[in-house]
């Protein structure tokens, strides 16, 4: 079987998935909120399938290049928390050269959770908020760095935030969607979360 084979049975796997609209795009920007009776079912799906991923798959879809596969990968490592693949995630989230996929890699680092992982956020924080005409995954990252102070007991993103901090001109300069997105984001994650709690075992403390 060639690498190309391969990476075209698990995206057939787990990129698109079996739903009536690729899984993917309702991985981006959080879309799979508005699933309605079907949402649950798409979470429980994307649980499974975390459990069910092999690390070398993850490793195929993040080295893929597309950012379809790259953004799929990032959201299944951050709910399967592979720890192994932090430093590859942060170096993606740090090369930003990926239109979407971003969003999956602050997702995962929000989900590992740890200082390292802050550590991965503020700097990619420091690095693009500086870059005023340049809209990648700030917002996502923002709000990922917060999640990550919440779990720790931290204040990494009060450095952004506070008066005077690189998050108010980056974030004037692009006209930075308002509280109703940020919720919506928060939501899409919280919605993993929740759904981990209900599931039978040890391993459903959510985070």
């Amino acid at each position: 079987m060639t690498g190309v084979e391969d990476i075209r049975q698990v995206s057939d796997r787990y990129v698109l998935g079996d739903g009536a609209r690729p899984r993917y795009s309702q991985l981006l920007h959080g879309n799979f909120i508005g699933l309605g009776p079907r949402r649950d079912e798409f979470v429980g799906q994307l649980i499974e399938d975390a459990a069910r991923v092999t690390d070398e798959e993850l490793g195929l879809m993040l080295d893929e290049g597309n950012w379809r596969p790259m953004l799929t990968a990032a959201w299944l490592v951050g709910v399967s928390r592979r720890e192994v693949f932090r430093k590859r995630i942060g170096e993606l989230l740090l090369e930003s050269d990926r239109v979407y996929a971003g969003q999956g890699y602050c997702y995962a680092l929000a989900r590992l959770g740890a200082t390292a992982d802050a550590a991965i956020l503020a700097t990619y924080l420091d690095r693009y908020l500086r870059q005023l005409k340049s809209r990648y995954d700030q917002e996502w990252a923002l709000l990922a760095l917060r999640r990550v102070d919440a779990g720790l007991g931290t204040r990494y993103a009060d450095q952004f935030t506070w008066p005077g901090g690189l998050w108010h001109p980056w974030a004037a300069a692009n006209h930075a969607e308002g509280e109703q997105s940020r919720e919506l984001i928060t939501l899409a994650w919280s919605l993993i979360d929740e759904a981990e709690q209900r599931l039978p075992g040890p391993d459903n403390s959510g985070g």
